[in-house]
Formats: C-alpha cells, sequence, structure tokens
C-alpha cells in the first residue's frame, strides 16, 4: 500500500503540476493577445472560452482521452486545455486596465513594439492577479483529483507493478479500510500543503495584501 501510494504520488503530482503550466501557457498567452488587441481577435477568443467553459472540465478530459487513446501525455495535454479559461479571463481584464496606463503609452511613444510591450511591460504586471486571483499553486491539486477518475473508466495510466497480483487483492479484500483511508489521507495532506504553498504564493506577490 504505502510503495502504490508513492508510486501514485509521483505520477499524480507530475500530472498536476504539468497540466497548470500547460494551462498557464495558453491562458496567459490567450488573455494577452485578447485583452491587448481587442476587436475581433477579442471576441473570437472570449467565444472559445465561453464555449469550453459551457462543457464540464471531468466530462472533457473523459472524452478526449477516449478518443486520443489513454497515455500520461494525453492526460496531461487534455486537462491543461480543459483548464486555462480562467487565467485567460483575469489576464485579459488585468491587460485591458494596464494597455491605457501611463508607461504603456510612453513605451508606444518611443517606437517600442507591441511584442516587446506585451511581454516585457505588461505581462509582469499581470502576475499578481494570476498568483491572487486564480492561485495556480492551489489549481495543482484539481488535475490531480480529476485524473484520480480516469483510470476508473479504465482510460487512464496501468497500475504500477510493485508485487504480486493475487497478494495484492487478497490484502485490499482483507484491509478495505487501510486501502481507502491511507490513500485518501495522502491526497489531504498533499493537496493542503499546495494550497498552503499557493497562499504565501499570492501574499508574497500581490501589492494588494503590502
Amino acid at each position: 500500500m504505502l510503495s502504490r501510494i508513492i508510486h501514485g504520488a509521483r505520477i499524480s503530482l507530475l500530472v498536476g503540476v504539468s497540466a497548470v503550466i500547460v494551462s498557464l501557457v495558453v491562458g496567459v498567452t490567450a488573455g494577452l493577445v485578447s485583452g491587448f488587441f481587442g476587436g475581433k481577435l477579442d471576441t473570437a477568443i472570449g467565444t472559445v472560452v465561453d464555449v469550453s467553459l459551457s462543457f464540464p472540465q471531468i466530462l472533457l478530459a473523459l472524452a478526449f482521452v477516449a478518443a486520443l487513446g489513454p497515455s500520461l501525455v494525453t492526460i496531461i495535454v487534455v486537462l491543461g486545455l480543459t483548464g486555462w479559461e480562467r487565467y485567460a479571463r483575469v489576464v485579459r481584464a488585468e491587460v485591458m486596465a494596464l494597455r491605457e496606463k501611463e508607461f504603456v503609452e510612453a513605451a508606444r511613444a518611443i517606437g517600442v513594439g507591441r511584442l516587446r510591450i506585451i511581454f516585457r511591460h505588461v505581462m509582469p504586471n499581470t502576475v499578481s492577479s494570476i498568483v491572487g486571483d486564480v492561485d495556480p499553486a492551489g489549481r495543482a491539486g484539481d488535475p490531480g483529483r480529476s485524473r484520480a477518475v480516469v483510470p476508473r473508466r479504465r482510460l487512464g495510466q496501468r497500475l504500477p507493478d510493485v508485487g504480486p497480483d493475487d497478494l495484492a487483492r487478497t490484502r485490499l479484500r482483507d484491509r478495505r479500510v487501510v486501502a481507502r483511508h491511507l490513500p485518501g489521507l495522502a491526497i489531504l495532506l498533499t493537496v493542503l500543503a499546495i494550497n498552503l504553498v499557493g497562499d504565501r504564493l499570492r501574499d508574497a506577490l500581490d501589492p494588494r495584501t503590502t
């Protein structure tokens, strides 16, 4: 049981952190482009965000994994691409306020290019909003919990080979309480630790709390 918890935690944390990174890259990029350029591009991105949010994340994950095949990379990509919408909305709202600020107007006046303005001057000022409002460190536990549902549909990773199958089944039947409570306790402690790290990062990077 301990070996399975350790092995499963390694995979779940990898999925959780990697999926959040994918969501951050896609969501922040979409929010920056949508908020800074506006117009039809903003409307198109906003429509995609609204359509994506209208479907439950876990149902989309199950559908994509069923279509693309069960693999660790597929689960990471699917969960990452079904969780970027919140980042895009927060970044878009922040960028729409920042693009009218004096430092952006000054950068335009001296001939700085749009991409340089976005990634050098605008994006660094959205970090506190991302950490404070969306809390990516705290959301790192969400893909891990979502992934726990996927293997039950026979669409996830195979169980690790940590011992004879017959012995494992016998232990699980004889000690059902231990088999249920210990993994649940491990998930609880892991998610709690991630949330505490997210709270500290928010306090450190959000200027509104200083």
